[in-house]
């Protein structure tokens, strides 16, 4: 990914944030899409969907252009852990989403970038303050808003979604493990590529062919809902600073409540509204302070 503050790359703020704002729509979609056709078909059958359709959109966009070249790696073990991880976070995500509200699932996962702030200390190093501690501690305590131990909302696909935030957090820590040295297109190969294969074992004993060529057509876009999302947010990446467009990344909220209630009738609670905001608050409590550090 280019810097955007390097040479011959002009810094455009807004166009960063107008591809970051596509990613954030599509990616409610496709989980709208997730916990319509999980009501119907076992959702690893969806699983297997989602990535090898976003397996097909990405050999079909980047071999043409890179060749070869495109399964090369210098970190083979880093991108098998990146691509396990993200399987996880995949698998979890939409095995619990048939349970959860659009808006309640997305707000709980909004626990992984605090998660990466955690887990980076063991894995990569990095030196944690008590700013960012405060900041973790205070976005679980969102988490434990939303989930409300004790109460009717408190079941097993919360806590799968708590799940699935963390092993997308390893993924995201492991992804800057391999980012100066395999291509980006690479990375994004072997995540899918993985997946695919673990899926495609496991497809054909919950198989059920689609009813229709419309629930054929649903099942095949996941992966390029998915595919295009993740595309735009490196756009969005090349043309303004992270610390400038990740904030934006929770405006998946909005669109994850319209997308709940115009295809499930759901309405979030006031606590899902309040622990979204104080996990919100901690992530750019995070952002904010980086990006100070940064400057300095």
């Amino acid at each position: 990914m280019t810097d955007p503050a390097a040479p011959g790359r002009a810094y455009r703020p807004w166009l960063g944030i107008l591809f970051m704002s596509i990613a954030c729509t599509l990616f409610p979609i496709m989980n709208g899409l997730v916990k319509l056709l999980s009501s119907r078909y076992p959702f690893e059958e969806v699983v297997w969907a989602r990535v090898f359709s976003h397996l097909l959109l990405i050999v079909l966009i980047f071999f043409p252009r890179r060749g070869w070249a495109l399964f090369r790696s210098r970190q083979p073990i880093s991108q098998l852990i990146c691509s396990i991880t993200l399987l996880a976070s995949t698998f979890f995500f939409f095995g619990a989403v048939k349970y959860v509200g659009v808006a309640e699932a997305i707000s709980i996962s909004f626990i992984a970038p605090l998660a990466v702030v955690f887990l980076a200390w063991p894995l990569l190093g990095e030196r944690i303050t008590a700013m960012r501690l405060l900041a973790v501690l205070v976005g679980f305590t969102g988490v434990l808003i939303v989930i409300r131990p004790g109460s009717s909302v408190f079941q097993w696909a919360s806590l799968m979604i708590v799940a699935s935030a963390i092993a997308y957090a390893v993924y995201q820590i492991f992804i800057r493990r391999v980012a100066g040295l395999d291509h980006p297109s690479t990375t994004v190969f072997y995540s899918a590529f993985g997946s695919t294969i673990v899926m495609s074992l496991v497809v054909p004993f919950v198989w059920r062919t689609p009813d229709s060529l419309s629930d054929a057509l649903l099942l095949s876009s996941l992966g390029i809902f998915g595919g295009i999302g993740h595309y735009c947010v490196a756009r969005a990446m090349t043309y303004a600073p992270a610390n400038f467009i990740a904030p934006f990344n929770y405006t998946q909220m909005i669109g994850s409540v319209i997308v709940g209630y115009l295809m499930f009738s759901e309405i979030p609670d006031i606590y899902t509204w309040l622990g979204s905001a104080v996990i919100i608050a901690a992530g750019l409590m995070v952002g904010w302070r980086a990006r100070a550090t940064a400057r300095n």
